[in-house]
């Protein structure tokens, strides 16, 4: 569904992706791993088109996403929920959510779908998101890129400095649209909040692709992970 072909990309002058070739495929989680610094953010974003290709493709079946402007890529079919949240803290939970809603011209019925698997955000509507706890706000984060309706779904650390019973709510949840096809792309560093729920593992190190394999492998054999995650 989803293949980076080759990608180059980079800030300025400073290039940090080298050629990075990735496929992801429909109902299929695949967690891209790394340390600080391997590119892992800056591979999403060129995803996304908020960074230029300086070389290689990216496309979406037989659309190619490396010649749309970021807006267009979400309006393709891809939900991005990056590090951070990044949402605007004045707005309501249902303000934040018809943002979603307008990408893709999803409706009163998406809403509601998306809102059967957060219970907690359907009590909080008419709450600032600057007003929800770490763990609702990425939750809303979340529910918000599932309101564009995506066939891809981004996530740049969705579990960083979350307590437990959030992380496996989240967990559920990413679960939960793997089994409907959403091919998932999720960006972590720990390798036991992702393991339960991939399907594939792969490594980035400075810009470059490391080893793909299955979750199953890594469950059994983890020094790989140990080389391409240790200090």
């Amino acid at each position: 569904m989803l293949r980076l072909d080759e990608i180059v990309a980079g800030y300025g002058r400073a290039p940090v992706l080298h050629g990075v070739t990735l496929s992801l495929a429909s109902g299929e989680v695949l967690c891209l791993m790394g340390r600080n610094g391997a590119g892992k953010t800056t591979l999403l974003r060129a995803i996304m088109g908020l960074l230029p290709l300086s070389g290689g493709t990216i496309t979406l079946g037989n659309e190619r996403l490396d010649r749309l402007p970021a807006h267009r890529v979400a309006h393709a079919g891809i939900g991005y929920v990056p590090q951070g949240r990044r949402l605007f803290a004045g707005l309501s939970v249902a303000e934040t959510l018809e943002i979603g809603l307008m990408a893709r011209g999803g409706g009163e019925r998406v809403r509601d779908g998306v809102l059967s698997l957060f219970p907690r955000l359907a009590a909080r509507l008419n709450q600032r998101a600057e007003t929800l706890s770490g763990g609702e706000q990425q939750m809303l984060a979340l529910a918000r890129a599932l309101c564009l309706r995506p066939d891809v779904l981004l996530l740049d650390e969705p579990t960083e400095g979350l307590q437990p019973s959030m992380i496996a709510a989240i967990r559920a949840v990413v679960a939960a649209k793997r089994d409907e096809g959403v091919a998932v792309l999720l960006v972590e560093q720990r390798l036991d909040a992702v393991l339960p729920v991939a399907d594939r593992v792969a490594f980035l190190e400075n810009g470059r692709m490391g080893p793909v394999m299955t979750a199953d492998a890594l469950r059994s054999d983890r020094t790989v992970a140990d080389r391409y995650l240790g200090v």
